[in-house]
């Protein structure tokens, strides 16, 4: 079952509180997973959030290496894939892809569409729209 809730943005100002919410929202879920178009602000909400939860490391698009892996002020690994350049699921193997998933740490995952049959059965889903504003919804669903 899936549950929600809908949040708007209407600038880089307000993005501490929606992370803030996100955060909130996703408590009990390791697999978040950022949808949205090229250009919607999937690293950069990447980013806010490792700034909430805490990162000392420098945060950035894993977009080459496919997963970069942070550390928080209390020790905590936190793993950020992007998966925008996989043509094939296959080669997500050589990296341990299962052993990340399930090792119960946090997993921010951008492009998970290109590997959706790898994603876990619980996830939360954050599908953020850019409208032509420059103000962007961010709906988040979890699923049980």
């Amino acid at each position: 079952m899936a549950t929600g809730l809908n949040l708007k943005s209407v600038g880089l100002n307000d993005l501490e509180g929606i992370a803030e919410q996100i955060i909130t929202f996703g408590t009990g879920h390791n697999i978040w997973l950022l949808m949205g178009e090229m250009g919607a602000g999937k690293t950069t909400l990447s980013k806010e959030l490792c700034k909430q939860l805490g990162v000392v490391d420098l945060v950035q698009s894993p977009t080459f290496s496919l997963v970069n892996e942070y550390l928080t002020k209390e020790g905590k690994t936190i793993y950020h894939f992007d998966f925008y350049r996989i043509e094939d699921v296959d080669e997500l193997a050589n990296i341990g892809i299962e052993e990340y998933f399930d090792s119960g740490r946090l997993c921010l995952i951008e492009w998970p569409e290109k590997v959706s049959e790898l994603i876990p059965d619980e996830y939360v889903k954050i599908f953020i729209e850019a409208l032509e504003d420059n103000t962007r919804v961010i709906k988040m669903t979890k699923h049980d």
